[in-house]
């Protein structure tokens, strides 16, 4: 398991369960190095000093506190966990409601909350057999890295999850972004359902939810260490007869679908063609 992030405690009326949070995700992204185009020597970053006009190791840098007119207050790490903030050394639940209550866009990076020895492991296990039972999840307040944030609780497996929880006003209006009014008929509505219901998983799992950069990346790599010819993008396929309207589209989606798992029943009964352009 990864090292702790953070220890604490989750605090649950005058219940108080010692915990240490763990990452629950790993990443798995492909990190580049920056390099001098010239010589392809490592460019790195230095930390200098503006009074001193020096560069300073790592150990020498603390934080500070910018004031308005430039000066400068200097903060330890212990005075910041010290902060008379009832949240700096425990996760408050504040309250429980319906998973389905809350909108996933506000819903950030996941740990596992591991309960501190055997006298944690009672309430621990009493508060996810609770949140089980009710079908609920947990809102939470918490502090850490220099801010208090909001959380969501929730079991996962036999682990208590927390998911970090943007507050309501760190989320954009969408309104902004919406389409203008679109005339659709009930026949593309049916279809684009068919093909919704086609396309529809059990799981994310499986070879489709793979991660194919990574792996196109690799072979490039393996080509130019070893001089091959660089792998080529392949070209979109030719889509003799292509739709001309969006219920033909979607027609041809369908039977695609299908015909991607194996399904070879006949094609979608005619329907009434559009009457009219749907994008007017």
């Amino acid at each position: 398991m990864p090292p702790h992030v953070w220890t604490g405690a989750i605090s649950f009326g005058l219940v108080s369960v010692p915990i240490a949070v763990l990452g629950a995700t790993e990443d798995h992204s492909v990190h580049f190095r920056r390099i001098h185009t010239v010589d392809n020597g490592l460019v790195r970053n230095r930390y200098w000093c503006e009074l001193e006009d020096r560069e300073v190791s790592y150990g020498e840098i603390g934080q500070g506190y910018e004031m308005a007119d430039g000066r400068v207050i200097p903060l330890t790490d212990e005075e910041l966990r010290q902060l008379p903030l009832p949240t700096a050394r425990a996760i408050e639940l504040v309250g429980f409601l319906p998973a389905a209550d809350v909108d996933p866009i506000r819903i950030g990076p996941g740990y596992y909350l591991q309960p501190q020895g055997s006298v944690a492991a009672k309430p621990y296990v009493l508060l996810r057999q609770a949140l089980q039972r009710a079908a609920n999840v947990a809102v939470a307040r918490y502090a850490w890295h220099g801010r208090e944030r909001l959380g969501l609780l929730r079991v996962r497996g036999d682990v208590i999850a927390l998911h970090t929880l943007l507050w309501p006003d760190e989320i954009r209006d969408p309104a902004p972004v919406a389409p203008g009014p679109v005339h659709l008929e009930p026949g593309e509505i049916d279809e684009a359902m068919t093909l919704v219901e086609i396309m529809s998983r059990d799981s994310v799992e499986g070879p489709k939810f793979t991660d194919h950069y990574t792996q196109a990346l690799r072979k490039v790599v393996e080509a130019k260490q070893e001089h091959r010819r660089l792998p080529q993008a392949p070209h979109p396929a030719a889509r003799p007869g292509q739709p001309v309207d969006l219920m033909a589209a979607l027609r041809q989606s369908v039977n695609e679908a299908r015909a991607a798992r194996g399904d070879n029943s006949a094609d979608v009964p005619d329907l009434p063609a559009a009457a009219t352009p749907t994008s007017r």
